[in-house]
């Protein structure tokens, strides 16, 4: 998944899902927590395959994956291209009214808008786009 768009959420915490990325989503995806403080939504076929890893990982280690499983929301969206983001996931990401919405390869990333823009300030300077070009061996 590619790309960056604002969007609101509504007084009922539903947030509208690009068209372009409901395309690569499905009519049902997955958002959960992010180590970032930001929420990842996951289509339902990525889903599975993060769950197929978690499930062959020995006992011990995927016990710590709990959070990711307990706070994963199931998630579909309406007639006008809206998901609802549950509350408690809206609190973990600080998400309150503008959110940005952006594609991270396999799955996209929900982040408040200011938060966001910090983030992107500080990773979109020229050494660590070379840094990342030379991680990828370009």
């Amino acid at each position: 998944m590619t790309g960056e768009y604002q969007h609101s959420l509504d007084n009922k915490g539903r947030l509208f899902i690009p068209a372009k990325l409901r395309d690569e989503l499905g009519e049902v995806f997955f958002i959960t927590l992010s180590m970032d403080r930001c929420l990842c939504a996951y289509s339902a076929e990525n889903w599975k395959i993060f769950s197929d890893k978690v499930s062959a990982m020995p006992f011990v280690k995927q016990r710590k994956m709990r959070p990711l499983f307990a706070h994963a929301a199931r998630c579909e969206l309406d007639s006008q291209g809206r998901a609802l983001i549950p509350q408690n996931l809206r609190e973990y990401a600080g998400l309150t009214k503008s959110v940005t919405v952006v594609g991270c390869n396999n799955h996209a990333e929900l982040w408040d808008s200011d938060a966001w823009n910090a983030i992107f300030a500080a990773e979109t300077t020229p050494e660590n786009i070379a840094a990342v070009m030379e991680e990828l061996e370009f």
